[in-house]
């Protein structure tokens, strides 16, 4: 049974973005393949709220391979795309702080449905816990043509540059 829906998304103008792609490069350091925003079209700093999509084409990276004939969106790159958008919310307001922020964990992944290319995957994540210099908790859910197509909880942690690998 699908979880009640974070936002309505009948609210949102999808066409008029607050943050386009240049903008959420100037904040997200994913670049190429890895980018999985097209634009950011709603902030809601009292309910830590963020809304933004990913415009999906046939010319993906995983589309020819993922599968053949069948190009089926992966549902790592669903999490990424999500993740991404609550990375640019913590980011961008500074809720926790690093040179990065990292998946730290995810729990209650459901995917409900397949999504495929030549699509628009609309996505919500909202804050639900932060511990300071430590990690933002956030929920999740995606959606295409107002049918939630996946949905679930992750941790995003601090990572910084100076990481001690030895």
């Amino acid at each position: 049974m699908p979880s009640v829906p974070l936002v309505d998304m009948s609210e949102f103008d999808f066409a008029k973005p607050i943050y386009t792609l240049d903008d959420i490069r100037r904040v997200n350091p994913q670049r190429h393949e890895m980018e999985q925003l097209t634009a950011i079209i709603h902030i809601n700093e009292e309910t830590n709220t963020v809304v933004g999509y990913k415009d999906i084409t046939d010319k993906e990276f995983w589309a020819a391979g993922h599968m053949p004939g069948f190009p089926l969106m992966p549902g790592v790159i669903q999490c990424e795309a999500a993740a991404q958008l609550g990375g640019f919310y913590a980011r961008k307001y500074n809720l926790i702080g690093g040179d990065y922020l990292g998946f730290g964990g995810m729990d209650s992944v459901r995917f409900r449905k397949p999504i495929f290319p030549n699509c628009r995957l609309d996505l919500v994540a909202r804050v639900t816990r932060v511990r300071a210099r430590k990690l933002a908790q956030f929920r999740f859910q995606g959606f295409v043509d107002n049918q939630m197509m996946f949905e679930g909880e992750m941790l995003g942690v601090i990572v910084n540059r100076d990481l001690d690998l030895g």
